[in-house]
């Protein structure tokens, strides 16, 4: 493919740019532009702010944690596709198997181990999330956006509970880790079979 460079330069660009930056123009767009839109499409669900939106305001912050997300996501994959060898597709076309089949037994089989890699990544920082929050309804309306990492630097560095946040960081931090060494595992036992 020509400009395939170009274009993957391209795709990154949202994982390199600031998570405040991109969360205050996406803020901006919820709150300006969606609005517009679902007026004009007759939708009352999106003609108002998703922001304020009680129920909605978490989608928004999902919207803009799995743009930026991606771009990460998709090089990390694209690594892992890069070391499955041709001969093992040319083998496969000459067997008979078709594009699900090669897919299902041979591509994710050799790409387990950056599945799994990516996994245990996107799950750290998919519970971290904390600039979104910050940026874009700062754990409001209510407490409906509020994550554990923004609970504790809400009520540790603002509501003066330092000690029992810093417990509450610890304990998160012992569970982010067992949770990420089981997956771990479960990936490194797929490599095996």
């Amino acid at each position: 493919m020509k400009a395939r460079t170009f274009f993957r330069g391209v795709f990154f660009v949202p994982y390199i740019l600031p998570v405040l930056v991109v969360s205050y123009i996406f803020s901006y767009l919820f709150t300006n532009n969606l609005p517009q839109i679902g007026q004009a499409l007759g939708w009352e669900w999106l003609s108002t702010s998703l922001l304020a939106n009680e129920d909605l305001a978490w989608l928004a912050i999902v919207v803009v944690g799995v743009w930026q997300a991606v771009a990460y996501n998709t090089i990390i994959y694209l690594a892992g596709l890069q070391t499955v060898p041709d001969e093992i597709y040319e083998a496969s076309a000459i067997d008979g198997a078709g594009p699900v089949r090669r897919l299902w037994s041979m591509t994710l089989p050799l790409i387990i181990p950056y599945l799994g890699i990516n996994m245990v990544l996107s799950f750290k920082n998919f519970l971290g999330v904390f600039d979104q929050i910050v940026a874009l309804t700062s754990g409001g309306p209510g407490t409906a956006t509020q994550s554990i990492s923004y609970l504790i630097f809400k009520n540790g560095f603002q509501g003066g509970e330092y000690a029992y946040q810093t417990a509450n960081g610890v304990i998160y931090f012992l569970i982010v880790v067992l949770l990420s060494f089981a997956q771990l595992r479960f990936t490194q036992s797929q490599e095996r079979v």
